[in-house]
């Protein structure tokens, strides 16, 4: 889980990320961090779209190949 530092700093440098919520690669969110509370991110997509994700499910750099592990 991103703290609030690290949730800003991808905030203002605009950088992609990926939401890996579980095995299957059609159901993780990508694209840019645009706020977020105690529990949940809000990310938006390349479609404009927002989708408010829970802060507990993994984060990676969109540009990095996809990892999944069940720990």
């Amino acid at each position: 889980m991103l703290n609030d530092d690290q949730l800003d700093k991808l905030r203002v440098d605009g950088t992609k990320i990926r939401i890996v919520r579980d095995a299957l690669e059609q159901n993780d969110v990508v694209g840019i961090v645009v706020a977020w509370d105690d529990e949940y991110v809000l990310i938006r997509r390349q479609n404009r779209r927002v989708v408010k994700v829970k802060r507990s499910y993994a984060v990676q750099p969109a540009s990095e190949e996809r990892r999944w592990s069940l720990d």
